[in-house]
């Protein structure tokens, strides 16, 4: 067996191993442990989203975290307003995402580089300035969800009685599953859409969209559809989020800082445009946190100086780096052609 592919298979092993022991976290880890991954997995949704949207589409947008926003308020107005479970305001937060990004893309969409870049960003303050109106869910000062929303969600009673714990940590270890699933299957979903005809032709209007476009390939369209349904996925990753937060406020559901910056840089230093990118980005960046969070600026600061040391000497971040040394492909989204009855 050639050594890349044994180490290759020894990879791909231990990813299936950590992905098992992720799904007992909430069985075997402490309820601190819960919510920290639950945050990881998470961001990863995010990075998984707008790696899709900017390292595959070419759409280098600033403004997702006006889905974050829309999805998290929501899944509160379907909770206070219409009294439902907040497992379906997730999904409503998913379709309303989806069903504004289309002004937003006939807006932006006449736009490109940085012009589009500034155009989501502005579309995204006045979202959130639009919401900060809505006095029934507090206005620019927020709300939070009605006192035991959470415990009474489906499935928490029954979590509850089966892992023997608290009404809180059954609810914890839910909205965690819930994050670890969203992630799996959005990782899922983008390998098997970028494997497929129209996944490719989306990578090929990223490197050259005349030629794309000269196979038959319409760029407009396929972007479109891309920009939609990262932020339906965007929007589901914002309600089930704040569903865990309890409270929401404009500058928590719009934080640039939060919702963007740390998104870019956990998918930059990872990899833009590779799938394995974002896990390693993310994985990093939660170290990083860890280390560095009780430092204050000096965190940030710290942040920043990785992230233009990976974009000077690693420009396809550090899985593209380390898939270069190795010739490792964990997901390759080549279709390798099929071998000879000849070869050896």
């Amino acid at each position: 067996m050639p050594e890349t592919l044994f180490r290759t298979m020894m990879i791909r092993g231990f990813g299936l191993l950590a992905v098992l022991m992720l799904f007992v976290v909430p069985v075997i880890g402490s309820r601190a442990m819960v919510q920290d991954l639950f945050g990881v997995l998470t961001l990863l949704v995010l990075a998984l989203n707008w790696n899709l949207l900017a390292g595959f589409a070419g759409l280098v947008s600033v403004g997702q975290q006006a889905f974050v926003g829309l999805g998290a308020y929501t899944m509160f107005a379907c909770v206070i307003l219409l009294d439902v479970d907040p497992l379906w305001g997730i999904l409503a937060g998913g379709a309303v995402a989806m069903i504004v990004a289309v002004p937003v893309a006939i807006f932006t969409f006449r736009l490109s580089g940085a012009y589009f870049a500034i155009a989501t960003w502005v579309l995204a303050e006045i979202v959130r300035l639009v919401l900060a109106q809505w006095k029934a869910l507090g206005g620019g000062t927020g709300t939070s969800l009605p006192k035991g929303t959470t415990k009474d969600m489906w499935g928490v009673q029954w979590l509850k009685d089966t892992l023997d714990v608290s009404s809180s940590a059954a609810s914890d270890a839910l909205t965690y599953w819930l994050a670890l699933v969203l992630a799996l299957g959005t990782l899922a979903a983008a390998y098997v859409f970028l494997r497929s005809k129209a996944g490719l032709g989306l990578q090929a209007i990223r490197d050259n969209v005349g030629a794309a476009r000269s196979v038959g390939v319409d760029p407009t369209r396929l972007k479109a559809w891309i920009f939609l349904l990262t932020a339906a996925g965007t929007g589901v990753c914002g309600a089930l989020l704040f569903i865990q937060i309890t409270r929401v406020t404009p500058e928590a559901a719009f934080s640039v800082v939060d919702w963007k910056a740390f998104v870019i840089f956990i998918t930059v230093i990872g990899g833009v445009g590779t799938l394995p990118g974002p896990i390693v980005g993310v994985i990093v960046f939660y170290i990083l946190q860890r280390t560095l969070a009780d430092y204050g600026t000096i965190y940030l600061i710290v942040l920043g100086l990785i992230g233009i040391a990976v974009m000077l000497f690693a420009h396809r971040g550090l899985w593209g780096l380390f898939a270069d040394k190795t010739g490792i492909e964990l997901l390759p989204l080549r279709h390798l052609p099929p071998r000879s009855a000849h070869s050896s």
